[in-house]
């Protein structure tokens, strides 16, 4: 194993956005048990603090390798089409729209049914989105369009947050 490898070799997994997520977490628990710092808690200094660089390592590629999102971002980086999230805001007019239909439905909604509805609105054009981007980084490779996708269902993931915080609110 090399610290410098990315996030799929550590995995030993062939970098696509499509991967067996059983897959990845025994190839966590396999790894962290190998790396993990309580192995060598009776090692001198130097193998202790490489052990705990190595288990920090193995831990930041899992939540990369186990998030559609964080997955299809880092495919991104790893294929020179970074994701710009900040400066970067520029979206389909349909999928603008699309926003604010949902902004104002959020707005608009009065109980916890309405609320419950858009939900699953949204988790639905999540999934529709996620599915998206498997097709566009595993069958197309076309990582520029995968960070536009990428851009949009931060957007999604974001307003979801706020869909579930008002629902949160109905419930108290």
């Amino acid at each position: 194993m090399n610290l410098q490898s990315n996030d799929f070799e550590l995995f030993g997994l062939s970098p696509a956005f499509g991967i067996d997520r059983a897959l990845v977490d025994e190839r966590w628990k396999d790894l962290q048990r190998q790396a993990h710092p309580d192995r060598f808690a009776t090692s001198d200094a130097a193998s202790q603090r490489l052990a705990m660089q190595w288990s920090v390592r193995i831990n930041e590629a899992y939540q990369r390798l186990k998030d559609p999102l964080k997955r299809a971002a880092y495919l991104c980086e790893l294929h020179g089409a970074p994701i710009e999230a900040e400066s970067n805001t520029a979206m389909p007019a349909d999928f603008l729209m699309q926003q604010m239909e949902w902004r104002e439905a959020l707005d608009d909604a009065s109980d916890t049914a309405a609320l419950e509805d858009l939900a699953d609105e949204v988790a639905a054009a999540r999934r529709q989105k996620v599915e998206a981007l498997r097709v566009t980084a595993d069958e197309q490779h076309d990582y520029p369009a995968l960070a536009r996708q990428v851009r949009a269902l931060m957007f999604i993931e974001r307003f979801a947050r706020d869909v579930e915080a008002r629902l949160d609110q109905q419930g108290q």
